[in-house]
């Protein structure tokens, strides 16, 4: 069964706007996350104000394989959610 149509009518609101902060804040930790990461694994040199052309290709790819990563990372999270759904679903009747 659905957890938020168990929550009191009254309650819906105050949980949805909870839940968007929730969301809010991951996304802002991911990407500071993401930014700490690549930031620490590609600039090396502090010679120039921008990024050599081989920190843009390290940037880059970091960047690219974290995404993926974290895109995965949240499918299994998904599939493992529903597999335990299932698995309680004979328990429920």
């Amino acid at each position: 069964m659905n957890a938020v149509s168990q929550i009191p009518e009254h309650q819906k609101p105050e949980f949805m706007r909870s839940l968007e902060a929730m969301q809010t804040k991951d996304s802002l930790r991911m990407y500071n996350d993401l930014v700490e990461r690549c930031y620490l694994q590609c600039v090396t040199s502090f010679r120039s104000q921008s990024l050599s052309d081989g920190e843009k290709t390290c940037v880059s790819s970091c960047a690219e394989k974290y995404v993926k990563l974290t895109q995965r990372v949240g499918f299994r999270f998904a599939e493992h959610q529903a597999a335990q759904g299932q698995a309680a679903a004979p328990d429920a009747s």
